[in-house]
């Protein structure tokens, strides 16, 4: 059935991680943004990787269609890589990565938003039962995705843009 519990609360969950990947970069500039603190990565490459795996999870893994990345063109305009989302990337290239203006980034994570949270709510029970590979982690049900990947591993990535926006001199995001 359309919009069970379960859909219901994880679209709810999946709008908070998105709605603070929102606020990790609304009031930086395009310098904070690509800031690299030392041996690891820019607010834009955790913000980036995580509403790309949203993204690219929803659209391409569960219905083979294509993310909001590719029919925004935001690929293009960005200069970003056009598959490759920040998983399994070698340090070197994930730090050569340069992210454009957060208002032009906030974009695309708000198109994300838009598109993801009312197709996860709209999910039935059996679509979200239904085991997907999603490489490198497996075949799993969609719902143990959503949790994990969608849920869990963004927020893991938000975590570190609260904190890198502290070694900024911004407030963290209270949490």
């Amino acid at each position: 059935m359309a919009g069970s519990v379960s859909a219901a609360a994880y679209a709810t969950l999946l709008d908070r991680v998105l709605h603070d990947c929102e606020r990790s970069v609304q009031d930086l500039n395009v310098e904070e943004l690509n800031h690299l603190p030392p041996d690891t990565n820019s607010i834009g490459f955790d913000v980036w990787h995580a509403v790309r795996t949203i993204d690219n999870i929803v659209f391409f893994v569960f219905d083979r269609e294509q993310p909001v990345w590719l029919t925004g063109g935001f690929d293009e305009r960005f200069g970003l890589p056009r598959v490759q989302q920040g998983t399994g990337m070698e340090p070197e290239e994930a730090h050569a990565l340069r992210f454009p203006e957060p208002a032009a980034f906030l974009e695309y994570v708000q198109a994300v938003r838009a598109a993801c949270v009312p197709r996860v709510e709209a999910m039935t029970d059996a679509y979200l039962a239904e085991s997907v590979l999603l490489r490198p982690w497996g075949e799993r049900p969609r719902l143990q995705h959503i949790g994990q990947l969608m849920i869990v591993h963004a927020m893991g990535h938000v975590g570190r843009a609260s904190f890198a926006r502290t070694l900024l001199g911004h407030s963290d995001l209270g949490f």
